[in-house]
């Protein structure tokens, strides 16, 4: 029986759901600084904090979802959850690498649309990649005599 069911109306914790550990040490590495080190419990004890800590936000969000008779857990549903649950202060950063996210988006989008535009197949953008490259060698190797 988890330490979390019965409390809150949260589901049981899944003991399978964690995060990478090599992760969270880099993340925790790169905070700290250089001569402060961090214990193996420690960041268990971290990474199981974050896992709660998403299922709390989570669940928020999920409420927020059904009351706004939706399906789908929207951002704008989990930046709700952060504010109901008192985290107005991590808002801004959230909606700061929403906007990020959103225009490395855009811009992933740009490239594909760039490749359809071309209007030559994969195979023909191939062909003309290995004969810039051929050109390219040949160019090489004649200055290098």
């Amino acid at each position: 029986m988890s330490d979390r069911e019965g409390h809150s109306g949260l589901p049981p914790v899944d003991d399978d759901l964690s995060l990478p550990k090599a992760t969270v040490a880099k993340m925790i590495t790169e905070l700290l600084p250089n001569d402060v080190s961090c214990a193996k419990e420690t960041r268990d004890l971290v990474i199981e904090c974050c896992v709660e800590f998403i299922h709390l936000i989570s669940s928020e969000a999920n409420e927020i979802c059904e009351q706004d008779s939706k399906k789908t857990i929207a951002p704008e549903h989990i930046i709700g959850a952060l504010k109901r649950l008192g985290f107005e202060s991590f808002t801004e950063e959230v909606e700061d690498v929403l906007k990020d996210h959103k225009q490395q988006q855009k811009d992933r989008e740009k490239k594909v649309s760039k490749l359809e535009q071309s209007g030559k197949t994969e195979e023909e953008l191939w062909e003309e990649q290995q004969k810039l490259f051929a050109e390219s060698r040949a160019k090489y190797e004649s200055q290098q005599q």
